[in-house]
């Protein structure tokens, strides 16, 4: 089927590459909901402080800079599996071994010791995050970007329920050594895929030194696309989330606020944004089969803005179980109509010969404004109040959604 080709849903969906989308996608969330839900809930229950546990966010550093050792991966081949599929079994490997041995330390007595193999599970993580990126990219053709990825974020959000929700039941039964070691054998998912796909680029050119590795994915990047043109792409990535970030960064605080219960967020908000997420990231990926990337920018950032009123609206009402439901859906229907977008248009953006180093940059530009709204949402709401936060963070959408007039043109259809 050639590139330009819209193919038909059946086509697009029912396919080795999508299915492989799937799977990349589950071992890729796998270890960060460890990282996210496990240890925290495992920690907590060993006895360890709050103010630790809170210490333990620091261990996302490698998520954020992985582009910095990138380049690596881009330029040496292991001498085994191929150009991506070498790495990707010995970060999968990694990963197999250091979550399987965070269960057999004993946090009360070696809290370090967890600190660091957390940290490890980390690296490992991120570092498979950039391997996997690159071979995605170089496996879908530019019509299947859309679905593919979009298939890959809903994966690797449905891994959660490993760590998060399996792990914990179990923990109620079994020692912490064995659950964590169970977890840890869902790795043998992306060993699996590791051994039985093939490489997406048969006979690939790396970056000859590690200086071409390091300086052309940028070079390339801004030669391409034009000094001007790069740098509007830059600040699109910064800004299309931004308001939508922010808005999601305290929610559960602003459900408490209203006066909402710990089981009706449980049960409504947990569960809504849950499913909605998921569903309007399938969704999204099927709507850019036949809409293409940019279209489904404009109306799904336009989804993204709208929604975010949803919660200022919600604010007035106050606690109403009701409402809870339907803004709470609404706003994730919107962050995974938006999601599946965004990513696939990062994906675009990427030159498959750079996969590595352009992939992860990108991706750790677009965490930038996820970091900063953390930090400052909460001075903002107590200057405030959560009504005109909302309508803030609305205001503040705006300028992502100017830059497609730029980046990504309604007209212009590359995907």
């Amino acid at each position: 089927m050639a590139e330009s080709q819209k193919p038909t849903f059946r086509e697009a969906l029912l396919n080795r590459r999508i299915l492989i989308c799937a799977f990349t996608g589950f071992t890729s969330g796998l270890p960060l909901y460890v990282l996210i839900q496990l240890v925290p809930a495992w920690l907590r229950v060993e006895g360890v402080g709050l103010a630790e546990i809170g210490f333990f966010a620091l261990i996302g550093f490698p998520y954020t800079w992985k582009f910095v050792w990138s380049p690596v991966m881009d330029r040496y081949t292991l001498p085994f599996l191929g150009r991506r599929r070498g790495w990707m079994l010995v970060t999968q490997i990694g990963l197999l071994l250091s979550i399987a041995v965070l269960g057999y330390i004993q946090p009360a007595l070696s809290i370090w010791t967890v600190a660091y193999l957390a940290a490890a599970v980390a690296f490992f993580s991120a570092s498979q995050d950039i391997v996997l990126d690159a071979y995605r990219r170089e496996l879908l053709p530019d019509v299947e970007l859309g679905i593919g990825n979009a298939i890959h974020v809903q994966t690797y959000r449905l891994a959660g329920l490993v760590p998060g929700s399996l792990a914990l039941i179990l923990a109620d039964f079994l020692p912490w050594h064995t659950v964590f070691l169970i977890v840890a054998l869902f790795m043998l998912v992306g060993i699996v895929l590791t051994l039985f796909i093939q490489e997406a680029i048969k006979n690939p050119t790396p970056p000859r030194t590690m200086h071409e590795a390091v300086i052309e994915p940028f070079r390339e990047f801004i030669t391409r696309k034009g000094l001007r043109s790069a740098l509007l792409i830059l600040a699109f990535m910064f800004l299309y989330k931004i308001g939508d970030n922010m808005a999601t960064a305290l929610s559960t605080p602003f459900y408490v606020d209203l006066g909402f219960s710990l089981t009706q967020i449980g049960t409504i908000a947990k569960f809504a944004s849950l499913t909605a997420a998921i569903v309007g990231g399938i969704a999204g990926g099927v709507i850019m089969i036949k809409l293409g990337i940019n279209r489904a920018l404009w109306l799904f950032g336009v989804v993204q803005v709208v929604s975010i009123l949803g919660f200022a609206a919600l604010a007035e009402i106050g606690a109403d179980p009701w409402a809870l439901g339907v803004v709470v859906t609404l706003e994730y229907l919107g962050v995974g109509l938006g999601t599946a977008a965004f990513t696939a248009f990062i994906a675009r953006t990427t030159n498959p010969v750079f996969a590595a180093t352009q992939f992860a940059l990108f991706t750790a530009l677009t965490a930038v404004p996820r970091t900063l709204a953390n930090a400052v949402t909460g001075l903002i709401v107590e200057q405030t109040g959560w009504t005109h936060f909302f309508l803030l963070c609305t205001v503040l959408a705006i300028p992502g959604m100017l830059l497609l007039f730029k980046v990504a043109p309604w007209n212009e259809q590359n995907g």
